[in-house]
């Protein structure tokens, strides 16, 4: 039976951030996700997700000025300084609220560009000796060009062929299924095929991201295959409510824990 984590960036949105923890519990969910910690004292996020019994199961580094732009800045060479502070700043985050996956986001930049390539794989590796004495994962997502224009890691198979390459046992695949149907279609068959990189899971309607079950793919389908496969992660709903959030969980009905 797949296991779901809200994500509280874009669901409950209809109460103040610190308040959906008690929110998503209140709907069932087992698990938490989320862009960004670093606007609350870590202390306070863990006593919610201690008070709600929620795993912590995903959030990203420190992306930048992400109001003026920023998307990550990892394939940044100009930015190494910001992108080693990010690591410590997200560090007592991770040790407070125990979470085993984080989302290093790549930056605005050209992969084309051999200085934003070397950048890119050097962070990885950073990023990758940085989390390991604590049991952490580093998780790369190709993110499509529609909704994020210029971003560097917009294709799948490069994200796998470079997580081969480096070779590195803490660093995988986040397969938002959102984003590669829209980058390159073919969802399950890639799945099958990256199984044994993938580390974390995400999903929404195509196109609309909105709640699953409600547009082009059938998501019962892929979560099913995602339990034949054997996957045991979270699958994060990064998904933007149609409307009320409570009201759009039909969805999510026969997954509830009971």
């Amino acid at each position: 039976m797949p296991r779901f984590a809200a994500n509280l960036s874009m669901m409950f949105n209809e109460v103040p951030f610190l308040d959906r923890f008690d929110a998503a519990a209140r709907a069932g969910f087992e698990a938490v996700e989320y862009l960004f910690p670093y606007d609350f004292p870590a202390e306070a996020i863990a006593e919610r997700l201690q008070r709600n019994n929620l795993t912590q199961a995903l959030f990203n580094l420190p992306p930048g000025d992400w109001a003026k732009g920023e998307r990550g800045l990892a394939a940044l060479p100009e930015r190494t300084a910001d992108f080693d502070a990010a690591l410590k700043t997200a560090l007592p985050y991770a040790k407070a609220t125990g979470v085993k996956k984080i989302h290093m986001m790549a930056g605005l930049a050209d992969r084309k560009n051999p200085m934003a390539l070397a950048s890119y794989k050097n962070s990885v590796q950073k990023a990758a000796e940085f989390f390991a004495p604590h049991g952490i994962s580093i998780l790369l997502e190709p993110i499509n060009a529609r909704g994020m224009p210029g971003y560097f890691l917009n294709d799948f198979p490069f994200t796998a062929a470079l997580i081969e390459e480096l070779g590195l046992a803490n660093v995988k695949l986040q397969f938002d299924i959102f984003h590669r149907q829209i980058i390159h279609g073919d969802v399950v068959m890639a799945m099958r095929a990256m199984f044994p990189l993938i580390g974390h899971v995400q999903v929404a309607s195509v196109p609309s991201r909105h709640e699953p079950m409600s547009e082009e793919l059938n998501d019962a389908f892929l979560f099913a295959e995602l339990d034949r496969l054997g996957y045991d992660g979270f699958i994060g709903c990064e998904y933007i409510p149609a409307g009320n959030t409570v009201d759009g969980l039909g969805w999510f009905a026969e997954y509830r824990p009971r």
